[in-house]
């Protein structure tokens, strides 16, 4: 039986009451896959979690190093071990030919991973085994549910309740666009397709197509829902406990209301003349196994959402600089308050610094909570990608020591994502330089100019060059979208050395993140994350080659990068101008909202960098 970390909708985080995974197993981390057979448990897991796999499962437990070269894919341990060793599987399986049955949630699978998952145990080598290969079998109810809520109700381990809070309209003045307008839209993109009905499975794209937000997830402003759409109606499907007077009155207009749980009878019950349009890549299998049930057809492709999200409109560009404004306020009140009090010596930690940070951010209009689990790593556990500051392990910030800290905080106007990598004493001549390659690999992308279109993936060595230049490099990606008052990661576009499915390229009104950094493990290690949140828009070039629009990027991160940290030799004249200027624009836009000592650190923050100073 295979326990992926994913929910029904795909997302990226869960709520608390679908994390399988992390239950069955004990290990915590974001990203993972348990596989338990009759005799065997095993966890698969990457690069970011080894050590935290190790620690937190118990000996029943294998861990499979995800991503190293002798570890096997889950994929290919089923087809070598049940093959190999289980011969013919037990009773009930004579539909599938005797094989050995792989059960799997067909709601935690979606369509996409559900065919690659069977294509790779068809073909993975066996080494000569004759028994047959086995067969996916989709197995409901969940297993794991069937064993959680056997537990006692008051016991630490037992299940969380679904989440229920109220679903509430997202207003106007932050969406920028009616939903009738939205569905206007998405209905002329379903004529050209010759298609009945659009099935929307992704939490983030449900809040965005019918202007709502929720809170079922943390962090994430959604709530756990489908729609469906027809060429005259919209239905949306979410747990009545969620809903409201003001919702009802939001969609009267536009959208009926249905029961969660009925999308699957919806789709079984459809004409067999239908086409109906799914995201492979975020609609379950469960949904598409319901749907055959009616003869309908499926259209298997992405559908026009995730695209015309990512394009922000002039409001909800207009409200993600204000967010951004207003963030950055909070990050520089915090940067100053942390110096202050290391340097008063006050004994602190990533846990309590994390908090405070939040405490900040709680004092800017809009603020609806933290975008994601704050970062906040010291020395060594800078290196840690994806850290996360526990409160009783957490280490000791201190003066002499890289802190890198990776946040963001959602508003009623905007999602921000930053990250700053500071020193508060005096740094190593090769942490200076490792920052400055860093930096310098920051501002390539931050100074891009690029054909309307190009991918991600293109643009992805300019922030790698400087790196490279002296051996160096990082292994995550370079940017991701973000959302407007949705989640901090969003599709389709990104940076990245590995090629996207989404193949438009970038367009005008498109967020992405410009993080390059660079890792160092060990006792004396450090991480060196430096990232803001880039506008797409169209540059106005003195020409345009074949009549291409060339597009460039608007920064709307303003908070100071620390200079102290740059090695000025290494720096051209056009990248000091840049560096220089950025923390000016910085000082110029955050200086008639901040005072006192908040003030005095804004202004010393951001002096000019000279040479030969």
């Amino acid at each position: 039986y295979v326990v992926p970390t994913a929910d029904a909708h795909q997302s990226e985080y869960v709520a608390d009451a679908d994390m399988r995974r992390s239950y069955l197993t004990g290990f915590t981390g974001s990203a993972g896959t348990a596989v338990v057979t009759a005799s065997e448990a095993l966890l698969w897991t990457d690069g970011r979690y080894f050590d935290q796999a190790a620690a937190q499962l118990t000996e029943e437990w294998t861990l499979m190093k995800d991503g190293l070269p002798d570890t096997p894919s889950p994929a290919q341990w089923l087809a070598t071990r049940l093959t190999a060793d289980e011969g013919k599987g037990d009773e009930g399986d004579a539909e599938f030919g005797g094989a050995p049955l792989v059960g799997v949630d067909p709601f935690t699978y979606s369509i996409d991973q559900t065919a690659k998952l069977t294509a790779d145990i068809a073909k993975a080598d066996v080494g000569g085994a004759k028994g047959p290969r086995p067969q996916l079998a989709a197995v409901q109810p969940n297993l794991v549910d069937i064993v959680w809520e056997a537990e006692d109700a008051g016991s630490a381990s037992a299940r969380p309740p679904k989440p229920a809070s109220p679903v509430v309209p997202h207003p106007i003045e932050f969406s920028g666009k009616a939903t009738a307008d939205k569905l206007a839209d998405l209905r002329r993109e379903m004529a050209k397709k010759a298609v009945d009905v659009v099935i929307v499975s992704a939490l983030d794209e449900v809040a965005w197509l019918l202007n709502v937000r929720g809170s079922d997830i943390a962090c994430n402003p959604v709530a756990i829902a489908y729609v469906a759409v027809t060429i005259d109606a919209a239905i949306l499907f979410v747990d009545a406990a969620k809903t409201n007077d003001k919702l009802r009155e939001h969609l009267a207009a536009d959208a009926d209301i249905r029961a969660y749980d009925d999308i699957i009878p919806f789709l079984s019950s459809l004409p067999d003349t239908n086409r109906v349009w799914m995201d492979p890549a975020t609609s379950s299998q469960a949904l598409a196994l319901a749907l055959s049930t009616s003869g309908a057809t499926l259209v298997r492709e992405a559908t026009p959402i995730a695209l015309a999200k990512s394009l922000k409109n002039e409001v909800e560009i207009a409200g993600m600089r204000a967010a951004h404004l207003r963030d950055a306020v909070a990050v520089c009140r915090f940067l100053r308050w942390l110096e202050d009090a290391l340097s008063a010596g006050e004994a602190l930690d990533e846990y309590s610094v994390s908090e405070r940070l939040e405490a900040f951010r709680a004092e800017q209009a809009h603020f609806q909570g933290v975008s994601f689990e704050t970062i906040a790593g010291s020395g060594p556990n800078g290196a840690i990608i994806h850290y996360k500051p526990e409160k009783e392990t957490a280490a000791p910030v201190t003066a002499d020591r890289m802190f890198l800290c990776d946040s963001g905080g959602q508003y009623l106007d905007g999602t921000t994502d930053i990250t700053r990598t500071v020193h508060f004493g005096t740094p190593t001549a090769h942490e200076v330089e490792c920052f400055t390659r860093v930096l310098q690999g920051h501002i390539a992308l931050a100074s891009a100019v690029f054909p309307d279109g190009t991918s991600g993936h293109r643009l992805d060595a300019l922030a790698r060059l400087a790196l490279w230049r002296a051996g160096l490099d990082y292994g995550h990606g370079t940017g991701h979208g973000v959302g407007a008052y949705l989640n901090v990661h969003e599709g389709p576009q990104g940076v990245g050395t590995r090629p996207r499915p989404y193949t438009g390229g970038l367009k005008a009104g498109m967020t992405v993140t410009d993080e390059p950094g660079y890792y160092e493990t060990g006792e004396k290690g450090f991480g060196i994350r430096i990232e803001s949140v880039l506008v797409t828009r169209e540059a106005d070039t003195p020409h345009r080659h074949a009549g291409l629009q060339f597009l460039e990027f608007e920064n709307i991160t303003l908070v100071p990068i620390q200079t102290k940290l740059v090695d000025v030799t290494l720096l051209d004249d056009k990248e000091l101008a840049w560096l220089n200027d950025y923390n000016a624009m910085c000082r110029d836009k955050l200086a008639p909202l901040l005072d006192g000592a908040d003030a005095e650190w804004l202004e010393r923050e951001t002096r000019p960098l000279v040479r030969g100073a």
